[in-house]
């Protein structure tokens, strides 16, 4: 049910971006838009008008239908629900392999090649 309703919504926010860039320009909003037309009490209701009311008024209900969907499932469980402590009595069990100490890393004593290269000057 909350994937329909997600989906619509999706499909609802795309419909209403498209419809909001294919209408012109009208109220100069942000100093930009040309009108030399005289500003009417009452606006010509477009039929992009009507379209971007419609998805507004849909993208709205099922923000808010998702909203209470997702509200429900969260009154049914918490975070703190699957939180797993440790039991301190158990012993602790080596499946990762350790990493090397660093006496494994110096080279073997009864060598007999020189600590340091020699210096070329």
């Amino acid at each position: 049910m909350e994937n329909v309703i997600l989906v619509i919504h999706l499909i609802l926010a795309l419909c209403l971006i498209g419809i909001v860039l294919l209408q012109r320009s009208e109220g100069g909003g942000l100093g930009m838009g040309g009108g030399g037309d005289v500003m009417t009490g009452r606006a010509a209701a477009t039929a992009l008008g009507k379209l971007t009311w419609i998805f507004a008024i849909g993208f709205i209900a099922t923000s808010l239908t998702l909203t209470v969907l997702a509200r429900q499932e969260a009154a049914n469980s918490s975070v703190v629900d699957g939180i797993t402590l440790e039991d301190d009595s158990a012993p602790a069990q080596e499946d990762t392999p350790s990493l090397p100490s660093g006496s494994d890393l110096l080279p073997p004593a009864s060598t007999d090649a020189p600590a340091t290269p020699p210096r070329a000057d």
